[in-house]
């Protein structure tokens, strides 16, 4: 080593020597204030709450208890008018040393003694508004600035898991919740973290019931696996079914955390849960309990500058089969949705039995062999909606029903006796088959109203195999443009399938279940494409208390199905969405309103003659030839009292609409589009006609408050047009590559 390295080599001894003995200095003079240093600091952070919080913290006493740990006593914090917010008897508090001098604040130890943390809620106002605020203040303050999606998760996890202990000791610590009358507590009696061992008791609303903690936590290298679960019944809050009406029930509840970090720039979190006898219950999910055995998730969640989801790498398991997810959400530039769904082979069978028990009624007990597997691949960028992407498949290797379940879904091949329902009550049995006269076989019915009935309805109905992907992705952009439910995507197998063989409650399970029945149905060919039909056309509604062709060729026009002209059997096709409404498209002769609905005739008209399916017609494909049976014009209200809303039918303004411009405004394209998928059943409008309608019904009376301003009128037809188009559009497009 020669001189100047080991002169160099000293200097920096030195340098290094005097830091340290400044460092050591320093450290003694804090350690010797540290008293009135910690009184500074608390008087700092006091200012601190009430200046950006508004909010009032008292510290009865502060004192060093050790190098690094603290003891409070009587603290309270209350928000400026509002309820407490928090009170502790008594607190002490220990921090690990290394992530101090790196700034971070990291708990090893906590004891704390008979606190109280509460949210109250008085009206409209919360003893947490202060956060609400600081929110929006701090968003236009930062709002400029690029937020790193990325970043904020990171931060929130590691002050988060920074402030679990390495040694916990709680006793009578209540957390509570008050929604004006309704009180909701959870009382801590005992919580401990020692040698990574976790237990801990609650009490949930006084001795309503008891749950227990239990598991290991290792907040040094952040792994925990902690398990919850009830002492003598299953966990349960009664606060969320009396405000949701939804029973939540399970036995036991598991997370666990394995791994948190960085890696290619994205923050990744991994874990899993798991959950066990999960009881739900709620009107729009089922009619009767939802028992769910046994399941769980391994999630392997990333977070990206601008995304968040969970990776393909996690697994989704239910009883037997297990699935890969894949989820992701993009906020910028535009909000992106992507959602995927993989299975590998599984066996058929163990997918069965996995179903959650009173989740699908009509397939339990059923038997199957074979394997199946299920792909679903969805995204929607919601600056296109109409680019929106959806496949769903489920492939069969070997798949085959080796016996049905409660319900026997060939049973639609023998004569069967339905039963159509209103507002959940049956309206009458009806024989589908030939002991009933009104019954019609499909050689039977005219081919223009089974084919207007396609062309409307499904026309690809022979060829798919129940589902038609392009309708549902059409549906998806529809009713996200519209931010409402607008248009359904229901094939004539799915509303056979509803209104044949499921309950009338409107549920998700029913559903999900219509969908599992119409693949059953169509890819075991358990019921033949002319049979289902058939069938359909001879039990969906037509009209107040008609149902199936037969019974609504001879009411409206006196005639058998089989006699029915191409104008009849478009304005039968025209009606199907909303029945009840039939009779109001009439005029007091029999004759049918030219406006709105000729221009339906000439949609559906051109469709049918480009397939080859009727002549070309100039015309309108017989409109002018509609007649309503003579002895049901009675019940045809004058044009001049229609009510509010069969205003739309007639504009009293201007009758005088060309050619072409009618032929684009077809009204009963826009109620296709609202009603669209209800075919067959129409529960939510009343029956009042007799078992068969009588010619000599009195006519209804009119409302007489249809008074309209021009205005009112001229901005309703605009609207009127501006669907009408749209409907004109979505039809053609969809036929127009057939």
């Amino acid at each position: 080593m020669t001189y100047r390295q080991r002169k160099a080599l000293r200097i920096a001894g030195w340098i290094f020597l005097g830091i340290f003995l400044l460092a050591v200095a320093g450290v003694g003079i804090a350690y010797s204030k540290r008293e009135s240093l910690l009184q500074t600091a608390l008087d700092r952070a006091i200012r601190k709450a009430k200046r950006d919080y508004t909010l009032n913290v008292h510290i009865g006493s502060a004192r060093f208890t050790g190098f690094s740990s603290l003891a409070f006593s009587d603290i309270s914090v209350v928000p400026d008018n509002r309820d407490s917010l928090a009170r502790i008897e008594k607190a002490e508090v220990s921090v690990r040393f290394w992530p101090l001098l790196m700034g971070k604040v990291a708990l090893s130890g906590l004891t704390l003694d008979n606190g109280l943390v509460q949210v109250v809620k008085r009206d409209s106002l919360t003893n947490i508004d202060f956060l609400l605020r600081r929110k929006r203040k701090d968003s236009t303050v930062t709002s400029s600035r690029r937020t790193d999606l990325s970043d904020v998760a990171e931060n929130i996890i590691d002050n988060v898991l920074s402030k679990i202990p390495d040694d916990l000791n709680v006793r009578n610590l209540e957390f509570r919740g008050m929604d004006n009358k309704d009180t909701v507590s959870l009382l801590t009696q005992t919580a401990y973290i020692a040698d990574e061992a976790v237990n801990s008791t609650l009490k949930v609303n006084g001795n309503q019931a008891t749950w227990h903690v239990t598991g290991t936590a290792d907040p040094a290298d952040r792994e925990y696996n902690v398990a919850l679960y009830a002492e003598g019944k299953p966990l349960e809050l009664p606060y969320i079914f009396e405000k949701y009406k939804l029973k939540l029930q399970a036995d036991t509840l598991r997370a666990e955390l394995r791994d948190v970090g960085r890696s290619g720039g994205e923050f990744r979190l991994e874990g899993a849960g798991s959950v066990r006898n999960l009881r739900i219950n709620h009107p729009a999910i089922a009619r009767t309990d939802v028992l769910v055995p046994e399941a769980s998730m391994d999630a392997n969640v990333f977070v990206g500058e601008n995304y968040v989801g969970i990776d393909s790498s996690s697994t989704l398991r239910l009883g037997q089969v297990s699935a890969r997810p894949f989820l992701k959400y993009t906020l910028k530039p535009t909000k992106v949705y992507e959602v995927q769904l993989h299975t590998d082979p599984m066996d058929a069978q163990a997918l069965f039995n996995s179903f959650p028990q009173g989740l699908f009624e009509s397939l339990e007990g059923m038997q199957v062999t074979g394997k199946l597997r299920y792909d679903l691949a969805f995204q929607l960028d919601t600056s296109l909606p109409d680019s929106v992407k959806f496949n769903s498949g489920l492939t069969s290797d070997g798949f085959k029903v080796l016996k049905m379940g409660r319900t026997d879904f060939a049973a639609i091949n023998r004569p069967f006796v339905y039963t159509p329902y209103e507002k959940g009550k049956p309206v009458r049995p009806i024989v589908v088959g030939p002991e009933n006269p009104d019954y019609t076989p499909l050689n039977q019915i005219a081919p223009d109203l089974r084919n207007a009935l396609l062309t409307s309805e499904d026309y690809n109905f022979f060829t798919h195999k129940g589902f038609n992907e392009k309708a549902f992705r059409v549906s998806i952009a529809t009713n996200f443009k519209e931010k409402s439910f607008k248009r359904g995507a229901s094939t004539i197998s799915m509303q056979l399938v509803k209104n044949a063989f499921l309950n009338r409650n409107k549920t998700l399970s029913r559903k999900v279940e219509e969908i599992l029945i119409v693949w059953l149905i169509e890819n075991e060919h358990i019921v033949p494409k002319d049979r289902m039909y058939e069938v359909y056309l001879n039990i969906i509604e037509w009209g107040r208390n008609i149902y199936g062709i037969g019974e609504a060729s001879r009411y409206y026009f006196g005639k058998s199905p089989a006699y029915l002209t191409l104008g009849e059997s478009i304005f039968l096709a025209f009606v199907v969405p909303r029945p009840k409404r039939a009779l109001d498209w009439f005029l007091p002769d029999g004759t049918l309103q030219v406006r709105n609905v000729r221009g339906y005739f000439r949609l559906i008209g051109r469709i049918m003659a480009r397939r080859g399916l009727t002549a070309p017609d100039s015309g309108a494909y017989g409109f002018y030839d509609v007649r309503l049976r003579e002895g049901l014009r009675r019940q045809v209200a004058p044009v001049d009292s229609l009510s509010p809303t069969d205003s739309l039918l007639i504009d009293p303004i201007n009758n005088d609409v060309d050619e072409e411009q009618e032929e684009t405004n077809g009204l009963g394209g826009f109620f296709r589009r609202l009603f669209r998928g209800n075919s067959g059943r129409t529960d939510n409008q009343p029956t009042v006609q007799p078992d068969r309608p009588s010619t000599d019904a009195p006519v209804e009376a009119a409302p007489t408050d249809t008074v309209k301003s021009r205005r009112q009128l001229r901005l309703e037809r605009r609207e009127r047009k501006r669907r009408e188009r749209e409907e004109q559009q979505r039809l053609e497009q969809e036929n127009g590559s057939q």
